[in-house]
């Protein structure tokens, strides 16, 4: 029982992998990328550098194994020598001096037999030089050892001339040479490329390392500028961008960012601090009124009916204020609205016209007093219809808040222009760039209930449904709304009938805006 358990090893230890591939890869992951960067130039280099050595030395191989051979079969071997030889394997020497000779010279029969010049050592027939003996081949050329061991390099041919044959029958005559007139440069070449190849390596990897720690000097500043961002939330710090490569890009790219979120911070502070500034005043007259109310009943001194209802009518307007405040500071805030799939805005085409006209209802019920006249043309636009709704009626609210009693609002629609105007005091010259400002209010209407956020919420909407809104002084007096869509005339072909009306997301503005 201990020996089993003893035997038992944990599942780690019986051929587990790491779990992301081999330790080799794991760890070359894990190297700096400028590491990995020269370790790949020094691989690349290395085995670029092997092939051109192994493509050289095999090259040079076959140039001289192919001089060797040209030379062996060039060397010409007279009768008499051959004679000398034969007669020499015959136990008949003749009174015949061999001059020395680089070459091992012999004669090869049919049947495998060989006879050697003097003072070399024999070279065992191969099949191929039998069957150049026996007249089958023209002629062989290999690689073989004689009987000292030495590599020799041999090309036999046929004989034919006259000759004693003391081996009798046909004859072939091989010359065989060291084959170390090819080995010994080919050892001396290997050595040379083997040197210049690990000089090219370790300079290439010198060379890689280099260049990966300089191309990678403006991927080191940016990850300090993102380091430094988010260490110390700094967004005003720049990159220098020079050039037009993909480095030079990501910095351009990088500074947009920061200006980007450099700027979106500071509206957001702004809006904070301007919701701030307006929500102080409603919940500061609050606050008055209810310590009235409060001080009253703790006292036992009754408000007079008629003061107590105004400040019971104060109380619940400063409510409407804050839940009007409250609302348009959740329609700047949030994003446009998204789809089904939260990928894609949820605009769709829509027809103006109808938008506007049922605004205008809804502007009649806040201004019973004013005429309103009304010239809609067809015309459709590719809108979120909520977000059009309320930024009518927004424009429609700005005139009836502005229009004296018994005044005219006059609302026309013609080839994507909604013109709204009033017949009230105006604005001053010097007022109008401000109108679409979040929280700007004409000092003259500081009195009038609002937000200061109508405008802006219809400049917004305007922006993303690819339009625009400016005000003016109309003619005559009064102010004069121009709102611009694109669109058509004529609804798409997969919009059947004169088009929809707003739909239910209509009705939800006009509550929320109620």
């Amino acid at each position: 029982m201990n020996g089993t358990d003893g035997d038992r090893r944990p599942p780690e230890a019986e051929g587990s992998r790491p779990p992301h591939g081999p330790a080799g890869l794991t760890r070359f992951r894990r190297l700096p990328l400028r590491s990995r960067l020269a370790l790949l130039t020094a691989v690349a280099v290395a085995f670029a550098v092997a092939l051109s050595a192994a493509a050289c030395w095999l090259i040079t191989r076959d140039r001289l194994t192919e001089q060797l051979d040209t030379t062996l079969s060039t060397v010409e071997v007279n009768s008499d020598y051959v004679q000398a030889i034969s007669a020499l394997c015959a136990g008949q020497p003749l009174n015949v001096r061999f001059q020395p000779t680089p070459y091992t010279i012999q004669l090869v029969t049919p049947a495998g037999s060989v006879c050697t010049s003097p003072s070399k050592s024999p070279i065992p027939a191969q099949r191929t030089d039998q069957a150049v003996a026996a007249g089958r081949l023209a002629g062989a050329v290999h690689t073989t050892k004689d009987e000292n061991g030495t590599e020799m390099r041999v090309s036999t041919v046929p004989y034919h001339g006259p000759v004693t044959d003391a081996l009798g029958g046909r004859l072939a005559i091989s010359v065989a040479a060291p084959m170390d007139q090819v080995t010994d440069p080919l050892n001396q070449l290997a050595l040379v490329l083997l040197i210049v190849a690990g000089v090219g390596v370790l300079g290439a990897a010198t060379a890689g390392l280099w260049v990966a720690r300089a191309a990678l000097t403006p991927v080191d500043r940016l990850t300090a500028a993102v380091e430094h961002v988010a260490r110390t939330q700094d967004l005003t710090i720049r990159i220098p961008a020079d050039g037009e490569d993909e480095i030079a890009r990501l910095s351009r790219s990088f500074n947009a960012m920061t200006a980007a979120l450099a700027a979106s911070r500071d509206l957001q502070q702004q809006l904070i601090a301007d919701a701030g500034h307006e929500l102080r005043t409603p919940l500061t007259s609050l606050r008055t009124n209810i310590d009235l109310l409060e001080r009253s009943e703790r006292s036992g001194r009754p408000i007079p009916a008629a003061d107590k209802e105004a400040l019971l009518a104060s109380v619940k307007a400063q409510m409407g204020e804050l839940a009007a405040l409250i609302g348009d500071l959740q329609v700047l805030s949030r994003p446009p609205e998204t789809g089904a799939g939260g990928g894609t805005p949820a605009a769709r085409v829509v027809a103006l016209h109808d938008i506007a006209g049922a605004a205008l209802d809804r502007a009649r019920l806040r201004g019973p007093s004013l005429t309103f006249t009304a010239d809609l043309g067809a015309w459709y636009v590719r809108a979120e219809p909520a977000a059009l709704e309320r930024a009518v009626v927004n424009l429609l609210d700005n005139a009836v808040k502005f229009s004296p009693p018994g005044g005219t609002v006059e609302v026309r629609l013609a080839g994507g222009a909604l013109t709204v105007r009033d017949h009230g005091p105006g604005i001053p010259p010097d007022e109008l760039p401000h109108v679409f400002e979040r929280f700007w209010r004409s000092p003259s209407a500081r009195s009038l209930p609002g937000s200061g956020l109508g405008l802006s919420i219809v400049a917004r909407t305007a922006e993303q449904a690819g339009g625009g809104v400016r005000l003016r002084n109309a003619p005559g007096g009064g102010t004069e709304a121009l709102l611009t869509l694109p669109g058509a005339p004529t609804p798409p072909p997969d919009i059947p009938g004169p088009g929809p009306g707003p739909g239910p997301e209509a009705g939800e503005a006009g509550a929320a805006e109620g």
